[in-house]
């Protein structure tokens, strides 16, 4: 059975059109809230994250779970007022605030183990990060990120033609405002932030999406030479069709790993995980129902000035 991608593609739009401006929405209330799109990590606004766990949890015989209220009354006692406090697994504490020194970070401790409980010292950790070091990691997260856009664009241009290389990339950004979106809601609702690792996933998509992209284009440009009798429409069409299996295959033996480190695997990779799953999805879909589709509108409406201007 025949897939018609064109037929439907104002449908497919109105799917990215929503899915885009929900995340653009989701970015603008985030910095509204905290002055940043997505809630930054460590690494790019720099301060010191300590990361407690209570010794009773180790027995599973804790009497009551962590609280985030308690923890920042003793915070906002200690002049600490404005961190960020995250509950793990009940009995976890992550807490990332200014950057502290050696006697404010004792002196902490001290209170969240009089107050709270016993926290394991086995467990903690304790990471900090210069501002100075936290600006430069985001900007050369961005410059890569820019780098890679505009690689990507000479690269398609060269290999096919410009109008290839422009719907390509506009599939990309759907793919990285989506990923952002979905991490600016889950920022707002379950205090998830962003590192370095997001960056290189957003790369890492990028790279996946534009793959699959290729693979589509390369076969709608030997359908124009082997099959020109034929309407943009089709001949976009049986591209789709023609590359379908291998997107899917590839899009799920991808997400199947994936799947298995965002489940079983630990805290650190979770949600990198997390944003190249999205990512992949959005990836596969964009360059089936936009990249595709985006093509073949612009090409039959070259086609239509070019009689208008013969006639």
């Amino acid at each position: 059975m025949k897939f018609s991608v064109t037929k439907q593609r104002s449908f497919w739009w109105i799917i990215s059109g929503v899915a885009i401006l929900a995340s653009l929405v989701a970015m603008i209330i985030s910095y509204s809230t905290i002055k940043a799109p997505l809630r930054p990590n460590l690494d790019f606004v720099g301060g010191t994250r300590l990361q407690l766990e209570l010794a009773c949890a180790a027995q599973n015989n804790c009497s009551k779970p962590l609280t985030t209220d308690e923890v920042q009354n003793i915070l906002s006692e200690q002049g600490l007022g404005n961190s960020s406090v995250q509950i793990i697994d009940n009995y976890s504490l992550s807490i990332r605030t200014q950057t502290l020194d050696v006697e404010q970070r004792t002196r902490l401790q001290t209170a969240l183990n009089e107050r709270i409980g016993q926290f394991d010292p086995e467990t903690i950790q304790i990471d900090t990060v210069g501002p100075t070091v936290g600006r430069e990691l985001f900007r050369s997260g961005l410059l890569a990120l820019v780098l890679s856009f505009f690689g990507i664009i000479v690269y398609l241009s060269f290999r096919f033609q410009f109008d290839y290389a422009f719907f390509a990339i506009v599939a990309l950004f759907h793919d990285v405002l989506i990923t952002a979106g979905v991490f600016s809601i889950l920022g707002l609702m379950a205090n998830v932030e962003v590192d370095s690792l997001f960056l290189v996933s957003l790369l890492t998509i990028i790279g996946f999406s534009v793959n699959d992209t290729v693979v589509i284009y390369d076969r709608v440009r030997e359908n124009f030479a082997l099959t020109p009798d034929l309407s943009v429409s089709e001949i976009v069409d049986n591209a789709v069709n023609q590359t379908l299996g291998r997107s899917i295959n590839t899009t799920l033996t991808a997400l199947l790993p994936l799947f298995a480190i965002f489940l079983f695997g630990g805290t650190t990779l979770k949600f990198f995980a997390l944003a190249l799953i999205i990512g992949f999805a959005a990836g596969a879909y964009s360059s089936i129902f936009i990249a595709s589709t985006l093509l073949a509108w612009w090409r039959e409406r070259q086609q239509k000035t070019q009689v208008v201007k013969e006639m």
